[in-house]
């Protein structure tokens, strides 16, 4: 069966539409954050990837958030833009609008609890009050877009007879996707698929709309919740990239892409995604965010298609399927066995660069790259890629109001340490100079001498980019000010270089958040 959608046209009963919420829900993961340069630059990364549908944002959350969604309605050119609205906030609706305006294709998702949890406690609405409030809200979004969803807040938890009541309300309000989000990720597999074959055997006008499932990761169930949902019937699945997202995260998009690519066999379904550029657009967000893949992380964890075993090793030389269910390439890794050292040249360090997924470095980003990785071969004697990541990276992050320039540190154990900084702050060169208890609280006081701030250190961890005693330095730092978490990283060969690399990373993050509001809350 076929089904007729405003923004696809006539849709085969089998194509999964791709919604892709990591610039929405994904930033609001702690500690994550991303500015409108940075934002931007995902949007193009997922669009290049083939996501069908982006969020970008909740644009009534604050000018950046809506300066950021009209940005990215300017720029896309294929993917629908998606903006995210309460449907009883009084200016929501109008602000996500407003903020699609420019988009090709572009949506308007409005939501509202439906749990007698989050009605009661929450909302402080009666069901009636909330079924009026689901046909206002829709009703409004269809004046800026035909392409309207509508979600039930902890939908999962939503009594049966109630959530029927409520999607056919928002169907008949104009709603063209429904989502049915497990939000607190409370739900097993048969939870969904009850769930939704309820909804379509039970709701007049179910056959003409799209479902939707949004399942978060508290339980380690978003994918196979998923997945459960596709096979009762949804059509639309909602993930982030890495699973990014509040609290434990969201379902994978790398992971529930690479289900169904790999189980084609029982999961017979089609989506537009470029499974070959899943590494590369996880990387970009990992380097944006400041939050690595941890090793094991299915698809994309550098241990992916790593074997220690000597069985397992045994049976890959043999016959690669014995012990690997996809190829490596097939999501972007790369075996190139090119190696980089201090006589190759910018040509070289280009062509590794872009068969890593680096193509499109600005030339002021290149020209550092290139010139901190001369700097980098003259100290070891082995460039691995991960080096390269790890200095590329540093460069492609939006410094956004503050950069590292010069550091000079003195330590030892019969004085305190001391240190002297230099900063570009807002295009000025900037020195600081300040003692501590040791090398890395002496750094960090001259941040503050330059940079006053009120953010406290919550997280400070050193590891190793690679092996030996001349690998690169690899600095994770969480602040936190005012409730607000943000984590900077910064990579050197010099620890205490990486480590101010990390904090000014950090500092730079909790800048762009200092300007964000939640929006005041409904009144019943």
């Amino acid at each position: 069966m076929s089904i007729d959608h405003p923004s696809f046209g006539r849709m085969d009963a089998n194509r999964v539409i791709i919604f892709d919420t990591t610039l929405r829900d994904g930033e609001q993961s702690p500690g994550f954050s991303m500015n409108l340069a940075e934002k931007l630059r995902m949007a193009e990364a997922l669009e290049e990837l083939g996501v069908d549908v982006m969020e970008a944002g909740f644009p009534v959350a604050s000018k950046g958030d809506f300066d950021s969604v009209y940005q990215i309605a300017q720029k896309v050119k294929n993917t629908v833009v998606c903006a995210l609205a309460r449907s009883g906030g009084k200016n929501d609706i109008a602000s996500a609008g407003e903020a699609i305006k420019p988009a090709r294709r572009g949506r308007i998702h409005n939501f509202i609890s439906t749990s007698p949890l989050h009605m009661k406690y929450k909302l402080r609405m009666e069901p009636e009050t909330v079924l009026e409030v689901i046909e206002a809200g829709n009703r409004a979004a269809r004046q800026f877009t035909d392409d309207v969803e509508w979600s039930a807040e902890d939908g999962s938890r939503t009594e049966p007879d109630f959530l029927c009541r409520c999607v056919e309300t928002a169907i008949r309000a104009g709603a063209t996707t429904i989502n049915i989000p497990d939000t607190v990720g409370y739900s097993t597999p048969e939870d969904m698929a009850r769930i939704f074959a309820d909804l379509r055997a039970r709701v007049p006008g179910a056959d003409g709309v799209i479902f939707s499932t949004h399942n978060h990761n508290d339980l380690g169930l978003g994918v196979a919740n998923t997945i459960a949902a596709l096979k009762a019937g949804a059509r639309q699945v909602e993930c982030t990239i890495n699973g990014i997202g509040e609290r434990a995260g969201n379902a994978a998009l790398e992971e529930i892409i690479m289900v169904l690519r790999t189980r084609h066999d029982v999961l017979p379904y089609t989506t537009g995604i470029h499974t070959e550029r899943l590494l590369r657009t996880s990387r970009m967000l990992a380097t944006i965010t400041g939050f690595d893949v941890q090793p094991n992380k299915a698809i994309v964890g550098r241990n992916a298609f790593a074997h220690e075993s000597g069985i397992h090793q045994d049976g890959i030389l043999k016959n690669a399927a014995t012990y690997e269910i996809m190829t490596p390439e097939s999501v972007g890794w790369n075996r190139s066995s090119l190696v980089l050292g201090k006589h190759s040249g910018r040509a070289a360090f280009r062509d590794k660069l872009k068969a890593m997924g680096y193509e499109n470095l600005e030339e002021a980003q290149f020209n550092e790259a290139f010139s901190r990785f001369k700097d980098l071969a003259d100290r070891k004697k082995v460039i691995y890629d991960e080096d390269l990541v790890a200095l590329v990276d540093d460069e492609v992050r939006d410094h956004a109001r503050i950069r590292f320039v010069a550091l000079d540190v003195t330590a030892g154990s019969r004085r305190p340490a001391t240190a002297d900084l230099v900063l570009e702050v807002d295009g000025k060169r900037e020195e600081g100079h300040a003692e501590g208890q040791g090398p890395v609280d002496a750094a960090f006081n001259a941040i503050r001498a330059i940079v006053a701030h009120d953010a406290t250190l919550q997280l400070y961890s050193v590891g190793a980019v690679t092996e030996g005693s001349d690998a690169q330095a690899r600095t994770s730092v969480r602040l936190e000010e005012g409730g607000k978490l943000v984590d900077g990283q910064g990579a050197d060969a010099d620890t205490l270089v990486s480590a101010v690399r990390a904090y000014v990373h950090a500092l730079n993050k909790l800048l762009v958040k200092r300007d964000r509001a939640e929006p005041a809350a409904l009144d019943a």
